[in-house]
């Protein structure tokens, strides 16, 4: 009897921890890039998903870095690029970034903060050699250019990027049946397909599906950039909250599904199965950081100016996050970045040096307009 009894404790104990590996889905699909095994099965659509996904972005490490870092052992970090391409906006490959977060991952404590980037903050950008708004990096060179605007402005390394567009966003929540939210006022938005006042919400703690809760992720026309990053770490939790009910297992297939059509990753399978273990640790514990700083017109555009000592305060906080030793680079002057300004003969007070003239980009005219740069009030 006893020995039967151990058994069942034995077996009970397994089942838990092959739960908590079930747990940490959404994390990897929508916030981290991990993987999980759910059978056989899951595990092999996992590598499939991943494989398929993968996406040389030419760099063997990060140039911040002296080693190439092994997840497993390390602790990294992963830049979240979440764009809005497809045919019917004829932009891809060419479009900005709508969302950008940086996530880094310390390996001892089992922990994460993930900092939102304002998509209006007036950055250097190192591919085209001015100031501009970070979102503009991507349309001028794709990841890899938003990698190296992130590096600049906060001095640290980039090791792994995840892109992924909104569809699968809308996907992943459908898969779900929805996330609860708590809306902060009624709005009115357009849904993904530009359908003018499809989505309109009430004040709130309600369930939301996909399209829903990417109107309210993405809508800034009562509030700024710093609050739309705050609505979008809080669904971000939901998204988790909500992946990590044991009712939700059977949607994993539907949730790789929706992501691997839509994202693209310079992480491999066998790097992504390291971050395994920050969902089996108990708890993950997800510390979310927002950028301060204010509204400024440049020329007639309109920029979120970062405030210096709250992002040299936020560049400490992640470097010591990842252990890094401490620097006498302390980051770039993101508001002047004269340094930079000498070298490539540029002025920040010149038209056409603020970052909209002097290079084309691909979605300045047209394409995006329903996110029109030029005014805070925008759609998106």
């Amino acid at each position: 009897m006893e020995n039967n009894a151990q058994r069942r404790r034995i077996r009970k104990r397994k089942v838990k921890k092959r739960r908590r590996l079930l747990f940490i889905l959404i994390p990897i699909l929508v916030l981290l890039g991990a993987t999980t095994a759910y059978g056989a099965y899951l595990y092999n659509k996992a590598d499939e998903v991943v494989t398929d996904s993968y996406e040389d972005d030419g760099r063997d490490k990060s140039e911040l870095r002296e080693k190439v870092v092994d997840p497993d052992v390390d602790n990294v970090s992963v830049l979240f690029i979440g764009v809005d391409e497809s045919n019917k906006r004829d932009n891809e490959g060419s479009s900005r970034s709508d969302a950008l977060m940086l996530a880094t991952l310390n390996k001892d404590e089992k922990s994460v903060k993930l900092l939102s980037i304002p998509r209006d903050s007036y950055v250097y950008i190192p591919e085209v050699g001015y100031n501009t708004k970070i979102n503009h990096a991507h349309a001028y060179g794709g990841p890899k250019a938003s990698i190296e605007a992130v590096e600049g402005l906060l001095d640290i390394p980039v090791d792994y990027y995840v892109k992924m567009d909104f569809e699968a966003f809308i996907d992943v929540v459908n898969a779900l049946n929805g996330i609860n939210v708590d809306v902060p006022y009624e709005m009115t938005e357009q849904d993904s397909n530009d359908t003018a006042n499809a989505i309109h919400l009430y004040p709130g703690e309600q369930n939301l599906n996909g399209e829903e809760a990417l109107a309210l992720a993405r809508t800034r026309k009562q509030d700024n950039d710093i609050e739309r990053g705050k609505r979008q770490q809080e669904i971000i939790k939901a998204v988790i909250k909500k992946a990590a009910n044991i009712g939700s297992i059977t949607k994993y297939d539907d949730m790789m599904e929706a992501v691997g059509d839509n994202m693209t990753t310079n992480m491999r399978f066998s790097e992504m199965k390291s971050f395994i273990s920050y969902g089996t640790s108990g708890s993950l514990d997800v510390e979310t950081l927002n950028l301060e700083g204010s509204d400024s017109m440049i020329d007639g555009i309109y920029y979120y100016q970062l405030d210096e000592t709250d992002l040299a305060n936020k560049r400490m906080e992640l470097r010591e996050h990842l252990d890094l030793e401490s620097t006498d680079h302390p980051g770039d002057d993101v508001n002047g970045n004269e340094s930079y300004q000498d070298e490539s003969d540029q002025s920040t007070n010149n038209p056409s040096q603020s970052g909209t003239d002097s290079y084309s980009d691909p979605n300045q005219d047209g394409q995006n307009n329903q996110y029109d740069d030029s005014d805070t009030g925008s759609t998106y």
